[in-house]
């Protein structure tokens, strides 16, 4: 108890206030690091956001993340390193929390894992019209990739979050990387009509639109046979902004172009045949009578 009494006579306070001002500013400083780092660390952010610094819009929001922090990581590592904490230790021991939770989060884990991957190969980019998933169950334009989800807007204007994993473990289609579409379109003419003159007539109408590209060509033929109908497939190639402005414009004007070939809207019809039997006389065999009939749907 004496030792105790002794430190804490007058004359050794000057020392005990030389300490505490020592560990003010230490603090002070400290947490200066720490405000200008979480400061630096905004700046970065939106400066890659506004500007991009010539990053492409796909890399873009993992550099926004990465950059941000990366500062706030040093900053924190520079506040405590000013308030006397070995820094050493502190990654050794977040080190073993990050292999601890790395195990807990494996399904987490395998989707920044897929996201490097789709940021590395770039099966698809920012703009792009996709769909993957099991079944094709994803589709929609993409907005954004994150590490850990990539961010859609769907043809209804909904906004849709994808885990990478499902994207990666499943094939995706990319309706926008190609500059060019097929369009297949078919059209049912009566066989009872010339197929010829209906083939023409749509290849004219073909032919009439800009949007069509002349390679390759233009085709239309004869896709099969249904039931008193001549299935005929329009086959024809165009860009892709200007795709469905096409496809609506053709699905409107080919029903009008056969009219004006005199080639009628088909009517399927099938024949059925049914067989009655007539009751015989006793002793003779039963005699069947067949009747046919035409049925039109």
């Amino acid at each position: 108890m004496q030792p105790f009494l002794e430190q804490l006579h007058p004359a050794n306070w000057g020392f005990l206030w030389d300490a505490l001002s020592a560990l003010a500013l230490r603090l002070c400083a400290a947490f200066a690091i720490l405000w200008f780092g979480w400061w630096f660390s905004r700046r970065v952010a939106n400066w890659i956001a506004r500007r991009g610094g010539g990053i492409d819009p796909t890399l873009r929001p993992i550099v926004r993340d990465t950059a941000v922090w990366g500062v706030r990581l040093v900053a924190v590592i520079g506040a405590l390193s000013q308030i006397g904490i070995q820094t050493a230790s502190i990654v050794a021991v977040l080190g073993a929390a990050g292999l601890a939770i790395g195990l807990a989060l494996q399904g987490t884990l395998q989707n920044i894992a897929a996201g490097i991957m789709l940021l590395l190969l770039r099966p698809f980019k920012v703009g792009d019209y996709i769909d993957g998933g099991a079944g094709a169950s994803v589709a929609g334009t993409v907005e954004e990739v994150n590490l850990f989800t990539t961010r859609l807007t769907k043809p209804d204007g909904i906004c849709e979050y994808v885990p990478n994993g499902a994207l990666w473990s499943n094939s995706i289609r990319n309706y926008s990387r190609n500059p060019t579409r097929r369009l297949d379109l078919e059209v049912e003419v009566s066989v009872r009509d010339d197929v010829n003159r209906a083939m023409d007539a749509l290849r004219m109408l073909t032919a009439a639109d800009p949007r069509v590209l002349a390679s390759p060509a233009p085709q239309v033929m004869v896709a099969r046979f249904d039931d008193s109908t001549a299935v005929l497939n329009v086959r024809v190639w165009s860009n892709i902004d200007t795709f469905w402005d096409m496809r609506w414009e053709l699905s409107r004007k080919v029903r009008q172009a056969l009219n004006d070939a005199h080639c009628s809207l088909p009517l399927r019809t099938r024949e059925l045949h049914i067989v009655q039997t007539q009751p015989a006389e006793p002793g003779q065999p039963t005699q069947p009578t067949q009747s046919t009939q035409q049925a039109q749907q």
